[in-house]
């Protein structure tokens, strides 16, 4: 008999055991799986009986918010946006519809308190059982204000983007695309319709709400010399020295690949004798299209895979909103299995063939390039804190890749700087600051209409800058007269000590 009542006893405290933890599990741990099911009506109203947490740039200015609004006698959260269009992509948007994007949507489980986190699943069960608002975790972004609104405003009426990193953390200062929007517009009347109706004359058949820095995938042109040049440098087969003959041409597969054509005069420019530097320096599509047919398309590709190509960058922002960028076929990603065989290796080697590549990526290239060969992996989100102010999440750098040998780096960190000093990329020159780069204009199909590229980093000596800016669509627009001068300024923005941003 006893025997019996101390099994049932047991099991007794089996099933209670059993039923706190479900009601535990269900309640805090699962809570955010269940608010994401569209279909569930009454998590679609109690989800705005949180208080959301908010989002700042890393110098405390406040991009999203919350309107306490009293409907049906309960006390709603909606969201509001105060600094309007700032780093709209990049925050993104959350409706009343439960429509969401960017870091909205990305880092949901954060911003309503529903992360595994211990410290939030404590302070959201005692909120909960006190009958208090549940208030949700605030995000704060490694985004400057100063460059953010700088690379904005200068992108205004173009078609374009520009990412902005610390390249020795990966931290993004800036990361802009134009033409922008309004999230505080999407709840508006016909708001969607509103910012899809807004056009920049450069920009046809994609919306506004698409983010060209992690999306928009372009011919990088001569900005992927410098991936093609990290490849014959690390190749052992060539040195900053090696020399070349340049008649104006390459010969490929029984055809003349030309340089570009100088805006000064009719016809593609010749440079004759010069080395591997000088090249470079005065972007010269001959030279870099025979050092492609030496070492091959396969050796080029790799060398890009070591910089990220081929991966979709990793990012805090939603995955389908970041592009992996390589070789395409249409609209398909393309990776050959025989490279040497399958790809044109003059054209890639000078960013042509069919090589697409995102504004992110790019920056990644040029930040390798300043932290001695090490790429860091790119993160917007500087850390996440409850709303009593304790760190939940503190974003560490961390090493992506190897991209190349420290003495490559060494090596074409003084080429970018000759490019800047006396090449195509004068026009990004700062008084005071030494700044290396790398111009590209790429072919778009149409004649003499371009996509303008600048690839940066400075200072030169101490790298705390990299990036890229793309604009698209320029009639006789060279990447060093459009893009270069865009980038000034978002350095000059982050470099000066008149800036008031703290990066």
């Amino acid at each position: 008999m006893n025997r019996q009542i101390s099994r049932i006893a047991l099991f007794s405290l089996l099933m209670m055991a059993s039923l706190i933890v479900a009601t535990t599990y269900w309640q805090t741990w699962a809570s955010a799986g269940l608010a994401d099911r569209q279909d569930n009506a009454i998590q679609r109203v109690a989800q705005f009986k949180i208080k959301r947490g908010r989002i700042y740039t890393a110098d405390g200015t406040l991009i999203a918010s919350n309107v306490k609004v009293q409907r049906g006698g309960q006390t709603l959260y909606f969201r509001r946006y105060p600094a309007n269009d700032l780093a709209a992509h990049v925050v993104g948007y959350s409706t009343q519809q439960r429509s969401r994007a960017g870091l909205e949507r990305s880092e949901n489980s954060y911003l309503t308190a529903s992360n595994a986190n211990l410290g939030t699943v404590v302070d959201k069960l005692t909120d909960r059982l006190s009958g208090r608002t549940i208030v949700g975790n605030d995000v704060y972004l490694t985004i400057v204000t100063r460059a953010q609104r700088v690379a904005e405003s200068l992108l205004q009426g173009k078609c374009g983007a520009a990412v902005v990193l610390n390249p020795k953390t990966g931290g993004v200062y800036a990361m802009a695309s134009s033409p922008t929007f309004n999230p505080n517009l999407i709840e508006k009347p016909n708001g969607f319709q509103r910012i899809l109706n807004t056009r920049t004359a450069a920009c046809k058949g994609t919306s506004p709400l698409f983010n060209r820095a992690t999306q928009g995938l372009y011919p990088p042109g001569s900005a992927f010399k410098t991936v093609t040049a990290a490849a014959a440098l690390d190749s052992g087969a060539f040195t900053p020295d090696s020399e070349f003959y340049d008649p104006g041409y390459c010969e490929e597969y029984g055809k003349r690949v030309y340089n570009a054509g100088n805006p000064d005069q009719n016809g593609p420019e010749q440079f004759g004798n010069v080395n591997l530097v000088t090249a470079y320096e005065h972007s010269i599509n001959a030279v870099f299209c025979d050092i492609g047919k030496k070492i091959g398309a396969a050796k080029i590709l790799d060398k890009a895979k070591d910089f990220g190509f081929y991966q979709s960058p990793p990012l805090e922002t939603p995955s389908d909103a970041r592009s992996p960028s390589g070789l395409y076929n249409g609209t398909r990603l393309y990776d050959p299995k025989d490279a040497n065989s399958q790809v044109d290796p003059g054209r890639l080697a000078f960013g042509q063939e069919r090589l697409l590549a995102t504004p992110l990526q790019m920056a990644m290239v040029a930040a390798a390039v300043a932290n001695n060969g090490v790429l860091m992996q790119p993160h917007v989100v500087k850390q996440v804190r409850s709303a009593n102010g304790k760190v939940v999440v503190r974003v560490r750098p961390k090493k992506m890749s190897q991209a190349m040998k420290p003495e490559t780096a060494a090596a074409l960190n003084d080429m970018m700087v000759k490019v800047v000093q006396g090449g195509t990329g004068t026009h990004a020159q700062i008084d005071g600051i030494t700044v290396a780069g790398k111009t590209g204009t790429a072919e778009t199909g149409k004649d003499r209409v371009y996509t303008a590229w600048f690839i940066f980093f400075a200072p030169a000596e101490n790298p705390k800058v990299a990036g890229a800016v793309v604009v698209e669509n320029q009639l006789n627009g060279f990447g060093g007269t459009v893009s270069a001068p865009i980038a000034k300024q978002i350095m000059e923005a982050i470099l000066r000590p008149a800036s008031k941003a703290n990066p």
